[in-house]
């Protein structure tokens, strides 16, 4: 509906008094024409339709032409004007290019591989096919043998930029021996843009969002009040399955060692564990009672908590006791018999599916995996909890 009649208030309305939302808002201004908002709001549920509102004809979308014969500088000035890109420098996606692209997969260029939206409840849901996702690909600049991968993320249907007026993080974690065949990090600096595969996957992710499902449109499908710029490359994350004392993510989700898996995570994103005021930073640290005391400031909310261990770290926990993830998590997730009932705040949403979930059964919204390197003991946590696991060889 192009000419539906929308009325913007003063916001936020959430932490106001009754009073100032009287004052500000009932009694204020529109923030965008600054006339009085009541006798704005009063006359576009009363005033008759112009002709242009009561035409129900179908809208169809223009695409454009298929190809484009323009010098490559202005090539790259019309994707950044159209806000085609994630505003680097992209590589053109010229036909050479994406087939190169489309020759890593046995799947059809006109298949569709799934759906988006930029958010549950906002604009329409797009569908994008292995081309549109090899276009992608080639922009972020990654190799051909990514594809497999990025086709498998895209199949998830998750966006990497919400609409939302938060600055939601996504991740995903991939196991199998694909980490070592195309060069994905798990050693130093794992979790950070220090290898091509990882960032070039995640770019190709938040590209694929912008384009294959409108996101990213400042004003429109992206309303974050801060933002997040992990959403440039997201967080992929390959497990460092020969530190770790546990199995994989992949095999506790009930897949074998020797296939490749990727896994989705969605958020509020990671942080350094020392930014927690209830993590011991003292010699001798209890590292299994510090990720329980997060996890409990965290419940009940949306989405968890996702610990990413360092191998020295995950190697204490396991000296603590937890020889296996299941044990970590029966200790984590245990309630404390003596904090008092929890009311989830305006900001959690009492009425949320995902909260009443993660209450009714907090092991599932506790996650931990093993990534990074040898050389100290810190480690990561936040709020992110696990989405589903695809088969990336299935998308070879």
């Amino acid at each position: 509906m192009p000419g539906v009649r929308i009325q913007y208030i003063r916001g936020p309305v959430w932490g106001k008094t009754r009073e100032q939302i009287r004052k500000q808002i009932i009694e204020g201004n529109s923030p965008i024409t600054g006339k009085p908002m009541m006798p704005e709001l009063l006359s576009k549920l009363t005033s008759p339709l112009t002709a242009a509102e009561t035409d129900m004809s179908e809208k169809k979308l223009d695409l454009g032409p298929e190809t484009y014969t323009d010098t490559e500088e202005n090539l790259h000035k019309l994707f950044m004007e159209k806000r085609y890109t994630d505003f680097l420098q992209i590589t053109l996606p010229t036909k050479e290019r994406v087939d190169e692209m489309l020759a890593q997969t046995s799947r059809a260029p006109d298949e569709i591989v799934g759906r988006m939206n930029p958010g549950s409840a906002a604009g329409e849901t797009w569908t994008y096919t292995v081309r549109t996702v090899a276009i992608a690909a080639v922009m972020a600049g990654a190799k051909p043998e990514y594809f497999p991968v990025i086709l498998a993320i895209a199949s998830m249907g998750q966006t990497a930029v919400n609409v939302s007026d938060n600055g939601f993080a996504y991740a995903v974690v991939i196991n199998g021996r694909i980490r070592d065949e195309i060069g994905l990090n798990y050693d130093v600096g794992a979790i950070g843009p220090y290898a091509h595969a990882n960032t070039a996957i995640g770019r190709a992710w938040s590209l694929l969002s912008i384009n294959g499902a409108n996101c990213g449109k400042v004003g429109t499908t992206y309303m974050g009040t801060v933002g997040n710029p992990a959403n440039l490359i997201n967080y992929v994350i390959a497990e460092n399955e020969e530190l770790s004392p546990w199995e994989p993510l992949s095999v506790r989700r009930g897949y074998r060692k020797d296939e490749n898996i990727v896994t989705l995570f969605t958020g509020w994103g990671l942080l350094s564990a020392r930014n927690w005021a209830v993590t011991d930073w003292s010699s001798t640290p209890n590292y299994s009672k510090n990720i329980q005391d997060i996890f409990r400031m965290q419940n009940p909310g949306l989405f968890g908590t996702f610990a990413v261990l360092s191998p020295p770290v995950a190697d204490f926990v396991r000296d603590e006791g937890y020889d296996t993830v299941e044990k970590l998590t029966t200790f984590v997730t245990t309630p404390d018999q003596n904090a008092k009932p929890t009311i989830p705040s305006a900001s959690q949403g009492s009425s949320s599916a995902k909260a009443k979930s993660a209450t009714a059964n907090p092991s599932s919204n506790f996650s931990v995996v093993v990534s990074g390197a040898t050389n100290n003991n810190y480690w990561m946590i936040g709020g992110m909890v696990a989405g589903q696991s695809v088969q990336i060889d299935a998308w070879r």
